[in-house]
């Protein structure tokens, strides 16, 4: 909603992706009532929690289908990922949850970086996958300014770090 104040379809009109994948949505499809620009559809995965994470892909060309979450209850209630099929590749779309200041959700992060793997390498079966998205993460010293001193701060634990280069290693 606020990206729509902002100017958000001035910006997609003039760049004119093919497909763009939005992350932190924070909204519902029926909270936002924007007509997008042809040729535009809009797909959707909300957070069950209103106001909450979410993700939206819009695309020019129709998949072949559209599917949420990665098939696991205790992930799938936050709208974090929307897969779309296309002719030739699978387009995976995902919010990573943040481990929270104070690392509260760090135990969290780590099981879900490894069943988001786990899903990727299971989809990737059927076609190529193309993995879109924030991943709450600094992969390494470079991507900050004061790396040491944000050693052990959320985004960028060694356990964060480990887990994006974990999808690396395999290749995503």
């Amino acid at each position: 909603r606020a990206a729509l104040r902002k100017n958000f379809i001035e910006y997609i009109n003039s760049e004119s992706p093919d497909i763009l994948c939005v992350q932190e949505t924070k909204a519902r499809p029926e909270d936002v009532s924007q007509e997008w620009p042809s040729p535009y559809k809009a797909f959707w995965n909300s957070a069950e929690k209103r106001g909450y994470s979410g993700t939206c892909i819009l695309t020019k060309h129709p998949p072949l289908r559209v599917s949420t979450g990665i098939g696991l209850s205790q992930h799938d209630s936050e709208g974090r990922v929307i897969l779309a099929e296309f002719p030739g590749f699978q387009l995976v779309n995902v919010y990573v949850p943040n481990s929270q200041r104070e690392l509260t959700r760090l135990s969290y992060r780590q099981k879900w970086d490894r069943d988001f793997l786990g899903f990727l390498r299971t989809i990737q079966t059927e076609k190529p996958v193309v993995v879109c998205g924030d991943f709450n993460v600094a992969h390494t010293e470079i991507d900050l300014t004061h790396p040491k001193a944000n050693a052990r701060n959320h985004g960028f634990t060694i356990e964060e770090r480990e887990g994006f280069q974990s999808l690396l290693n395999a290749g995503f």
